[in-house]
């Protein structure tokens, strides 16, 4: 394994998930592309139903250089147990197992399935590229759509204006199972991301990453304003980088003062309806999880 820090001017110019068809400025697609460039040649990928199967298996062209499977949409990480197992049985050495999939294929249909290699811990990567919305089929809500937000099946109405639950806490539903390692990031954070995926890459059992990845099309924004917004969401506070291991959270980012909720809400079209006090409660809810993490975590 690599254990040599891989860099912006490191990595190689190799590329192992091109020609794909998903949409310009898709932060899915960037996360994938750095997941398999860190993970390098001798990886094993499986994607769910979702669209990283739908816009990267369209034959006759394949846009995985490597060998990769779709997944059945709840069996991500089930496939990941028997890819490795699999591998152990034909005596293969220096690989990686990774899956890869979307909000709705991580947080509901595919929990159990998470779940239960956490619990084997089976040395299988699994990163969640977080777009919170079923986007795949028509931008519905998942368990990962933030209040307020507007999807086809969370309109914006009069009375009730778009989502009215909060994302799931996957990170630490994930470190509840006492996971050897998981972390949070975003692609607006790319350095912090590719450290993650290494070390994810070194950790003897399972590793989860859940990595923030903005959708143009379902969000309602220019598709060159991806990386400024996955940015964003980190420096007003509604989005952390963190890591979790040895029984330890620990925040890589702590920042002294957010930048405008309200600015980061307003610039997408999926939030143009909320209101002056819906932003509030959106407010006190990000304050109140800060003022938990920053008590009980470590920072860096």
């Amino acid at each position: 394994m690599n254990t040599t820090k891989i860099t912006a001017r490191s990595i190689t110019d190799r590329e192992f998930f091109y020609g794909h068809k998903a949409c310009a400025g898709c932060g899915g697609s960037l996360a994938v592309r750095h997941i398999l460039k860190v993970l390098g040649e001798r990886t094993f990928t499986a994607i769910p139903a979702g669209c990283m199967s739908a816009v990267g298996f369209i034959y006759p062209q394949l846009c995985f250089t490597g060998n990769a499977i779709i997944s059945t949409f709840p069996g991500t990480a089930s496939m990941l147990s028997g890819i490795a197992a699999g591998a152990k049985a034909l005596k293969l050495n220096n690989f990686h197992v990774v899956g890869i999939a979307g909000d709705g294929g991580t947080a509901d249909i595919g929990i159990q399935a998470l779940s239960g290699a956490i619990d084997r811990r089976d040395k299988v990567i699994y990163i969640c590229y977080d777009n919170e919305a079923y986007m795949n089929t028509g931008i519905q809500k998942s368990g990962l759509t933030p209040f307020g937000a507007k999807t086809t099946t969370t309109p914006a109405g009069e009375n009730i204006r778009g989502s009215v639950t909060h994302k799931k806490n996957m990170f630490e539903i994930v470190a509840a199972h006492g996971i050897d390692y998981a972390a949070t990031a975003s692609v607006g954070y790319l350095q912090d991301f590719i450290n993650k995926i290494q070390k994810a890459s070194q950790v003897e059992g399972t590793s989860y990453i859940h990595v923030y990845a903005p959708c143009p099309t379902g969000w309602g924004v220019a598709s060159n304003t991806t990386v400024n917004i996955a940015k964003e969401v980190v420096d007003c506070g509604l989005w952390y980088l963190a890591e979790y291991e040895c029984d330890e959270f620990t925040l890589n980012r702590n920042p002294k003062t957010f930048t405008s909720v309200e600015k980061y809400l307003r610039s997408q079209g999926r939030f143009k309806h909320l209101q002056a006090h819906d932003i509030e409660h959106i407010e006190e809810m990000r304050d109140r999880k800060w003022e938990r993490m920053r008590r009980l975590w470590r920072s860096v």
